[in-house]
């Protein structure tokens, strides 16, 4: 928030005592200069947007309806009047609200009788179950095509639900139906006067994923597929996550029915208490990411173990033996390649772009990402191991066959000739391996100084 507060206060002294005074140092040294460098202010929609919105959606075909999911406990009025309100203004109309209340006085229920909209189902549960099943409770009552999850103080975007119908429609008229969508994040104060810290998202990462739940909101699920997973009480806290991680194991190898979009459509409140605002006020609900994590690895076969990173709520798998018998879907394994104290090369983008290039090693990037494990477009050569299944696709795009340094699993680079071009070797190789119907896996624990 660019600013010294009492919650940055005590996620640095709770990251000194798990992490010691050197990783510390860096960690503040990087937010500082992140801060100074990203100044943020979320942009609305202008209303020449909205209102195009609220008369072209007939036009262009949309027709996804959406049941909302909002469970209720003791939500403060002014907040629930914030979430029913960004509802009503949504510029795309189908859609009702399920709220679940299992407030024991009738503090919620008056609020939502505020309103005379027929889409606002206020659903009374007899007993306060757990977040889980509160939201379980509601399923049975969704009427929509998806089902879009929202907290019960956080908001929507206006354009929120327009762009979700939207997104939809556009894959169905390209043959491929999404089963979840996903949007682009920020966080918001108690009385939304200030917006920071935006979550602008990749598209679907599986390795990424495993590693923190970066998908987060604002999530819409296909109703079929949300009710046969349903919500897992044991996971409280980390029930979305649960829940994210079971779908996109149930959807295996149709990733592309996972959308990203690259907008940002949710407001997460930051308050006294909330895990936003302090991580450490539901250290519980990292202890249940961890174990969805681990249920998703063995769920695959993988032998491996979850572990915390230094990171709260930030995971990482370490891999029994050889990681390509865990891991049947990864062909490649990269690494990071470090020069004077910064990255200089590893993870590539469909682009070329050599990702996290340039930041000191000891710094973690922006939400942590360059020091978690991700799927790569292509990764470095200079830092590779390739699936033995994979070496002959090697042997053709490099012209060398593969052999290791002595001593470790890594290609050998000194067998390529001086002047061969690495970066179109490095691309044409993930490329190649992706057809083939495998991952190129970034790890940058795995890490070779040039």
């Amino acid at each position: 928030m660019g600013k010294v507060n009492k919650a940055n206060l005590k996620k640095t002294i709770s990251y000194l005592k798990r992490n010691g005074l050197g990783k510390t140092w860096y960690a503040v040294r990087e937010r500082l200069e992140e801060r100074r460098q990203r100044p943020y202010d979320w942009i609305p929609p202008s209303e020449a947007q909205l209102e195009s919105q609220r008369t072209d959606w007939e036009e262009k075909g949309l027709s996804a309806s959406f049941s909302i999911l909002v469970p209720a406990y003791r939500t403060k009025p002014e907040y629930l009047r914030e979430l029913l309100d960004s509802l009503c203004r949504q510029t795309y109309p189908k859609w009702e609200l399920l709220l679940a209340d299992a407030t024991e006085d009738h503090s919620v229920e008056r609020v939502a009788a505020e309103y005379a909209d027929a889409r606002i189902r206020y659903i009374r549960l007899k007993q306060n179950r757990g977040i889980a099943e509160n939201s379980n409770q509601a399923l049975s009552y969704i009427t929509g095509d998806y089902a879009g999850l929202l907290d019960h103080d956080d908001v929507l975007t206006p354009d929120a639900l327009y762009e979700m119908a939207a997104a939809i429609e556009a894959g169905r008229r390209r043959g491929n139906i999404p089963r979840m969508l996903y949007s682009d994040e920020d966080k918001c104060n108690g009385d939304r006067t200030l917006y920071y810290e935006p979550n602008l998202k990749e598209d679907f990462n599986l390795d990424m994923l495993l590693s923190n739940n970066y998908i987060c909101h604002f999530l819409v699920m296909e109703k079929e597929l949300i009710q046969k997973l349903k919500f897992r009480s044991e996971y409280d806290g980390a029930q979305d996550y649960d829940l994210v991680l079971r779908a996109a194991a149930t959807l295996g190898e149709k990733e592309a029915s996972i959308l990203h979009i690259p907008r940002v459509l949710y407001h997460w409140r930051c308050h006294t208490g909330s895990t936003a605002e302090n991580p450490e006020s539901k250290r519980y609900a990292y202890e249940a990411g961890r174990r969805a994590v681990q249920d998703f690895a063995e769920g695959a076969g993988w032998r491996a173990r979850t572990e915390d990173t230094d990171h709260v709520g930030f995971y990482r798998l370490r891999y029994e033996g050889d990681i390509f018998e865990s891991r049947p879907d990864v062909g490649t394994v990269g690494g990071r390649l470090v020069c004077k104290g910064r990255i200089a090369g590893g993870r590539l983008t469909k682009e070329g772009e050599m990702m996290y290039a340039g930041l000191p090693v000891r710094y973690s990037g922006y939400l942590h990402r360059a020091v978690l494990p991700q799927d790569a477009y292509a990764v470095d050569l200079r830092n590779i191991q390739v699936r033995p299944e994979c070496r002959e696709l090697f042997r053709r795009i490099t012209g060398v066959s593969y052999q290791t340094v002595p001593g470790t699993d890594i290609f050998d680079v000194s067998r390529l000739p001086g002047d061969c071009d690495l970066l179109r070797l490095s691309m044409e190789l993930g490329r190649a391996v992706r057809d083939a119907g495998y991952r190129n896996l970034y790890l940058p624990e795995r890490t070779v100084k040039l």
